[in-house]
């Protein structure tokens, strides 16, 4: 099931896809459909049940107040960072940016901690009430990963935004080969196919531009910003104090053979701080993962596209369309949802996607491409998701960094093979499910288990 590259990265205020953007976008979607049905203008109040992942560490991640942006009709994308946030103690809200009614975040939207949902763990409930407080609509959403939100009725099926009708729509990487090899074409060619089939060829152009234009200027943000993170673990930024010391080693006669390993630590932290902070990020495929893609895509134009001899900017773009049909393969068999198979579906499926796209950015083979992205994956098998506090800093900061120099690594080592390998990508997508599946509930987003438990209690 084919994921358009607009799907795969969207534009949006952190600090967690699922958590914040998600739950906006069903709380939106609630709106909508209160209209749809003609119940709008007889609301007069609205109650939300948050559960399992969601209610666990929905106060870290923002999730309370991303519900109530959501009813004021608040969009993620368009959305600026320092737009007056909704108080607490607030008795009313404009429903739909349009109708004030009686709503206060602190008694009407329940965090259930103890109860999560059969269908997922993001799972959210909406009810809104008219004059005598008789039900008007109650609806069941799920935050899926990547800021995508499915209505219960929706739920194991593909709706038409998931599953676009395109003329290549792989189900697996074996198929996705077959169809470039059919062809002649790149992954990254294959899925430019795909998506001006669906819109005009200078909206996707438009589209590549504005994704590597937000990513950069998330690095540069983070980069000059200073102070301390949101939270109670006042962690401190730390990407200013590298870029300082980094400056400063510039400046010296000292050589240095690791400075590009520095360089991507810096620029995955800057992002992933932006992200921690409520910056504006792309999710790729998450908010959690935010640093890696970008980190890697700067690597690529200071450093690889020279090595490679290629344009930046024909590079970039099929960097981020391979990184799309990367992650397309891990949504369609797998999940890129820390809730459902802990941070290999986050930080793990970035690493995948870089790799790969890192290779192909720099004339490596469509084989070369698969094997670097299952690499990548297959080193990042098991890997949890346990935030400090249930805040997206500890460890999640510093493993975007790790994610970012392991990509590299993987496709280095893909590009000096012939792109034979032994484990094929379809069995790493696979594998990685399973173990997801696998883990205790309290290392996939609970913040109950791991690190969570055993570093620090809040």
């Amino acid at each position: 099931m084919y994921t358009s590259f607009f799907d795969v990265f969207s534009i949006g205020i952190g600090p967690s896809s699922s958590h914040t953007m998600g739950p906006m976008r069903a709380a939106a979607r609630f709106v909508d459909d209160l209209r749809e049905r003609r119940v709008f203008d007889s609301v007069r109040s609205v109650k939300v049940a948050l559960y399992g992942s969601l209610a666990l560490t929905g106060e870290g991640h923002g999730t309370p107040g991303a519900v109530v942006y959501g009813l004021m009709g608040y969009d993620a994308e368009s959305m600026e960072p320092q737009e007056a946030r909704p108080q607490e103690g607030d008795l009313t809200l404009k429903l739909g940016g349009e109708r004030p009614i009686a709503f206060c975040a602190a008694s009407d939207i329940e965090l259930k901690m103890e109860e999560s949902l059969a269908e997922h763990p993001n799972g959210m409930r909406f009810y809104a009430y008219g004059e005598r407080g008789g039900l008007l609509l109650e609806e069941t959403f799920f935050s899926v990963g990547g800021g995508s939100v499915k209505r219960l009725d929706e739920m194991g099926s593909a709706d038409p935004e998931d599953a676009p009708v395109v003329p290549y729509d792989f189900n697996s990487c074996d198929e996705l080969m077959r169809f470039c090899n059919e062809r002649q074409v790149t992954l990254g060619g294959l899925v430019m196919a795909n998506e001006t089939s669906l819109r005009p060829v200078h909206k996707v152009n438009m589209r590549l531009k504005l994704v590597y234009d937000v990513m950069m200027a998330s690095i540069d943000r983070g980069v000059a910003a200073q102070g301390a993170l949101p939270g109670p673990l006042h962690l401190e930024r730390r990407a200013p104090h590298i870029f300082k010391r980094m400056q400063e080693r510039f400046l010296s006669t000292q050589v240095d053979p690791l400075v590009n390993m520095d360089w991507l630590n810096l620029w995955a932290f800057a992002v992933a701080e932006e992200n921690a902070a409520g910056g504006r990020v792309v999710t790729a495929p998450t908010m959690g993962s935010a640093g890696v893609i970008p980190a890697v895509l700067r690597y690529f134009a200071r450093v690889g596209a020279r090595e490679a001899g290629v344009s930046v900017e024909t590079g970039v773009h099929n960097f981020l369309l391979s990184a799309s049909a990367i992650c397309s393969l891990y949504r369609a068999n797998a999940s890129i949802s820390g809730a459902e198979v802990g941070c290999q579906g986050e930080v793990g499926v970035a690493c995948s996607m870089a790799a790969g796209a890192l290779v192909a950015a720099m004339g490596g083979s469509n084989a070369q491409i698969e094997n670097a992205a299952e690499i990548a994956m297959e080193h990042n098998l098991g890997l949890t998701c346990d935030p400090v506090c249930g805040l997206v800093q500890v460890p999640c900061i510093e493993r975007n960094a790790i994610g970012a120099v392991k990509a590299v690594n993987a496709a280095r080592l893909a590009l000096r093979g012939n792109g034979t390998h032994f484990v094929s990508l379809d069995k790493v997508i696979a594998t990685m499910y399973e173990t997801g599946r696998s883990l205790a509930a309290g290392y996939r987003e609970t913040a109950l288990a791991g690190l969570a438990k055993n570093a620090l209690t809040c």
